[in-house]
């Protein structure tokens, strides 16, 4: 099948039409029709190559929605009939036998299909192709198909911590962050039943965030406001790259709370021995969800009216989108439209 892509061919460059032939369908996987597709600050990493790892052209995006073009032989057909919505997100396959997929934990696997770090097989493109079918998640009704594309990547990786490091209902969590991951991160958090701090720099956002279901709001550019609510918190959630003073934020947490890093900031993150160990707190990084808990949450958001606030561009507009999210002024996701 001929693809048409749109794809960067140098680091930083803009996209350009670009085509390929995907080759044979192999009996596990699936080819997806691509509508809508979600523009992650991943993208903007791997086209820009901050990383050092992208391979050009690079076609990117990694919160694809669609509808099932063609499947492989050894495809479930009644769960992924031809015309299924459909979405493909950051994990496109794992190998479905290591100790780790075995467990549920396909997210862990060795061997899985990072969607965006293909090279020039991503989905912003006509159509993506999932490595295999039970790394396809059908939509649910409820959810609009540009709203359902962020879910596939901030979602999952918002909503898995929650499960994988059990936060209950009568926690209280502090979100850090209220952008394209935190304004996601609130909503579920505040449907799980947990009373919600939100945490940004400034008081700018607050209106933002009661919206969202924040309870209570910090603004962290204050002189001192953090270290003052220290012992607060059962849980954090970091959803910034900002290098932060992590120790006051260790900080915030009460005895055997947790701070979990899901933004990337581009410092090590340094702790001293002594704001973890007398009340054995725990920092820990976290992921995109596992195949099982990305199904969960597209469930969960469904049934909690729990929607991404996006903004959305026309293929034509793919650069403008593109740069929105590069300087960080998208309200709060950039989603593009193919069609």
């Amino acid at each position: 099948m001929q693809v048409h892509a749109y794809a960067a061919r140098k680091a930083g460059g803009p996209l350009e039409p670009y085509e390929y032939d995907s080759g044979p369908l192999g009996a596990h996987e699936v080819d997806v029709r691509v509508t809508h597709g979600g523009i992650c600050h991943t993208d903007i990493g791997v086209i820009d190559d901050e990383f050092g790892a992208s391979r050009f052209p690079v076609v990117a995006g990694h919160e694809a929605v669609g509808v099932v073009h063609a499947v492989g032989s050894a495809v479930d057909q009644s769960v992924l009939p031809v015309g299924r919505r459909v979405g493909v997100g950051a994990i496109a396959g794992s190998c479905f036998h290591c100790e780790w997929c075995l467990g549920g934990q396909t997210n862990l696997c060795p061997a899985r299909d990072d969607t965006v770090l293909r090279g020039d097989r991503g989905g912003f493109a006509s159509h993506v192709r999932a490595s295999d079918w039970r790394h396809v998640h059908p939509i649910p009704d409820a959810l609009p198909s540009a709203q359902a594309a962020p879910l596939l990547c901030a979602g999952t990786t918002v909503f898995s911590p929650l499960l994988v490091n059990g936060v209950l209902p009568t926690h209280r969590v502090a979100v850090v962050g209220i952008g394209g991951l935190g304004h996601l991160a609130i909503q579920f958090l505040a449907k799980w039943g947990c009373a919600v701090t939100a945490i940004s720099r400034t008081e700018d956002k607050r209106a933002d965030a009661e919206r969202f279901g924040a309870t209570g709001f910090l603004a962290s550019g204050e002189e001192g406001a953090v270290r003052a609510a220290a012992g607060t918190f059962d849980f954090v959630l970091s959803t910034v790259s900002a290098n932060l003073p992590w120790d006051d934020y260790v900080g915030l947490l009460r005895p055997q709370g947790k701070l979990c890093v899901v933004g990337v900031p581009d410092k090590p993150v340094a702790v001293s021995p002594l704001s973890l160990l007398p009340a054995a707190k725990q920092v820990m990084g976290g992921i995109v969800g596992s195949a099982a808990h990305t199904r969960q949450m597209l469930d969960f958001a469904a049934r909690h009216d729990i929607r991404p606030v996006v903004e959305t561009f026309p293929v034509a507009d793919f650069d403008e989108a593109l740069g929105r999210v590069r300087a960080g002024t998208a309200r709060y996701r950039a989603v593009v439209e193919f069609g």
